[in-house]
């Protein structure tokens, strides 16, 4: 499909449902145009030519409008298919409203009506995608919905299984004319159950293309996700499923006998080789390291049952932790009882040992996997490297002060882990990434409309005010920047990574000092990133940084006319009132100008270079929230008067052309 797709997860109770929905981000069409008109045509009339194909299968070109629809063959149900057709037209547009890129649906049944057969349906006003072709190029609709609980048995035996029933599922649809198969695998032991397996195609493709296709899907089915109870992957022209019970009715279907990995067979014993050598001086030389591994093991679980009750503990137990020779001790409270302490083996299994395929991403401290716990949470694992001090500094300051906030625009810490040299903070799973993802992404940032970016503006000046004023320890965040804010499945901002945060007293607003300035250069107060003082409106001139950033689709960093950041660039561009030049283009501005300049004069107001003249975070919300409050002309903001030309950059911006580096620095005296 062209452009730039979303992918929506939409589960929903009836027997039938909508497993997912993709839709085209291009210009809208109007409601007189041609596409329009052709869409409605092919709504009418692609239902009836894909139930009456014998393959249940149609490529139609209706007008300026291209389509695809394919059904499950396993049941030849043609009034079925009709109706799933019919019902994914209706779904697609209701979700993806009046867009001309179109849109890709797959459709479904629950596992009450699992013999009904779904369908799988892509609109497109560019017939690129019908093209056989189309099937080697890309996963741009790639779907796949997981079961949360896991099969039953040895992970490493259910592993295999599953792998080698799908790789001989999609061998079979490849081989066949239709590009479908069914099959099912039993004895796997284990109190495995028997497993089942459907592969299909659209029957246009050729048997390498098929195979091909398939395979690629088998190729991204992770550790984690090979011993589910049940899955589906999707791209528009082929998709594959397994399931722990029968969900398919296809006479043709075959058993795969399950090959035993050879890993698993036990390794047979060593030949006797030692003529003379008496039973008792065996006996004994194996029974020695046995005891002494016993008496270890015992030693250890004792330690544990000290520390933890089924692998986890409350906030009030006391954790003693070594790290680089220094025994660290802090206490946690005892009203945190939602705040869970977990062993590491538990983070072993649910990030897969930390697997290459679970990783999200490389933060200042250390490595971010997803992760997914028996019960089917799916969590964010922090992984802070062993041989950084400031690392188990960070772990420390954010087990004691992020455990203890509670807001809808912070992310929430579940628990964490610290045993031996491991230290690890395990956050709710976020599926959206990060704000920076998303703005500097040319394809991504597309994505955020207007009322998106606003949305996420006003959640991140609740989160910084609730730190500011309204939490009961009163933080300075002192890294707020677009990678340190999450998004959840809704769009909506998170403020993470309290490692460098500070409490301050609730009757100082006006300044801390310290020696050490921590931080990212970029969206640092020009005070604090000179003389080490830090304040709530040191956050809110790195919040009005984060603003015009999401305004602008630009990093602060960038070179901008004759200014070495976006903050001089910005204030010129209001002085001259040509502020709409520095509006990101893939923003329409629609009926949104007024109050884009608006948050234009806002973000300005809190980047001014003396403190004094910034907005509180109250101030902030305030003026967010009403669009009548008159709002002050903003002063010029710190760096602004640096020009690119000039040999000597000021002391508080040299080296800050990358701006998303974390960075420690000792400030003199």
């Amino acid at each position: 499909m062209a452009g730039v797709l979303l992918l929506l997860l939409l589960l929903m109770p009836a027997s039938v449902m909508a497993i997912g929905i993709v839709c085209g981000s291009g210009s809208n069409y109007t409601a007189n145009s041609t596409f329009k008109s052709s869409l409605a045509v092919l709504a009418d009339t692609l239902p009836s030519n894909a139930s009456s194909s014998p393959e249940l299968f149609a490529t139609v070109t209706t007008g300026v409008v291209h389509a695809l629809v394919l059904c499950r063959r396993d049941t030849i149900n043609t009034t079925a298919c009709k109706n799933c057709v019919a019902s994914s037209f209706k779904y697609a547009q209701k979700m993806c409203p009046d867009r001309k890129t179109g849109a890709t649906v797959y459709y479904d049944y629950d596992e009450v009506s699992a013999l009904q057969p779904g369908c799988i349906l892509g609109f497109s006003g560019d017939g690129g995608f019908l093209s056989p072709a189309s099937s080697t190029t890309g996963n741009v609709t790639f779907f796949q919905y997981w079961n949360t609980l896991n099969i039953p048995g040895n992970a490493r035996v259910v592993a295999a299984a599953v792998r080698e029933l799908l790789a001989a599922t999609a061998r079979d649809a490849a081989a066949t004319a239709r590009g479908f198969a069914t099959a099912f695998m039993d004895s796997i032991g284990g109190g495995s159950p028997t497993l089942y397996s459907l592969a299909q195609c659209t029957p246009d493709l050729s048997a390498g293309d098929c195979l091909s296709c398939l395979q690629r899907l088998v190729g991204t089915v992770n550790a984690t996700n090979v011993v589910r109870m049940g899955g589906r992957i999707f791209v528009l022209r082929c998709n594959i499923r397994f399931e722990a019970f029968s969900f398919y009715e296809d006479k043709s279907t075959r058993r795969i006998p399950f090959s035993s990995p050879s890993s698993m067979a036990p390794a047979p014993a060593p030949a006797p080789t030692g003529r003379g050598i008496k039973p008792w001086v065996i006996a004994l030389s194996v029974a020695a390291p046995v005891a002494l591994v016993a008496f270890c093991f015992l030693v250890y679980c004792h330690r544990l049952r000290t520390k933890h009750t089924k692998g986890k503990a409350t906030l009030q137990e006391k954790h003693a932790n070594e790290f680089q020779g220094d025994e660290l001790v802090w206490e946690m409270e005892a009203e945190l009882s939602e705040f869970s302490v977990y062993e590491f083996h538990q983070i072993l299994e649910a990030t897969s040992n930390f697997s290459e395929e679970n990783k999200l991403g490389e933060g200042g401290f250390g490595p971010v996997y997803k992760g997914h716990f028996p019960e089917g949470i799916e969590i964010a694992v922090k992984r802070l490297d062993s041989d950084s001090g400031q690392g188990f500094i960070e772990f420390k300051n954010e087990v004691e002060l992020i455990a203890k906030l509670q807001h809808r625009n912070l992310v929430r810490l579940m628990g964490c882990c610290s045993q031996g040299g491991e230290k690890v903070l395990v956050y709710e799973y976020l599926p959206n990434k990060s704000l920076d993802f998303f703005i500097f992404d040319e394809n991504m940032k597309v994505l955020l409309d207007w009322d998106k970016r606003i949305a996420i503006i006003a959640g991140i000046a609740e989160g910084l005010l609730y730190l500011h004023k309204h939490s009961r320890l009163r933080v300075i965040h002192r890294d707020l920047k677009p990678s340190n804010i999450l998004l959840d499945s809704e769009m909506n901002a998170k403020i993470s990574d309290f490692g460098l945060a500070k409490i301050f007293s609730s009757n100082n607003n006006e300044g801390n000092k310290t020696r050490k300035v921590v931080g990212t250069y970029g969206y640092m107060a020009p005070e604090y990133a000179s003389h080490g003082l830090f304040s709530i409106k040191s956050d809110v001139f790195s919040f009005g940084v984060l603003v015009l950033e999401i305004i602008s689709g630009k990093k602060n960093s960038h070179e901008c006319g004759a200014f070495i950041n976006l903050l001089g660039y910005a204030w010129q561009l209001f002085e001259e009132e040509r502020w709409i030049e520095l509006i990101d283009a893939a923003l329409p501005l629609n009926d949104h100008s007024v109050e884009i300049m608006r948050v234009i004069n806002i973000a300005l107001l809190c980047v001014q270079e003396d403190a004094i003249d910034r907005p509180t975070t109250l101030d902030v919300v305030a003026m967010l929230s009403s669009n009548t409050m008159i709002l002050d002309k903003p002063k010029h903001p710190a760096y602004f008067s640096a020009s690119v030309g000039n040999k000597e950059e000021p002391t508080a911006t040299r080296s800050c052309s990358v701006n998303d580096v974390t960075i420690t620095m000792i400030a003199p005296r």
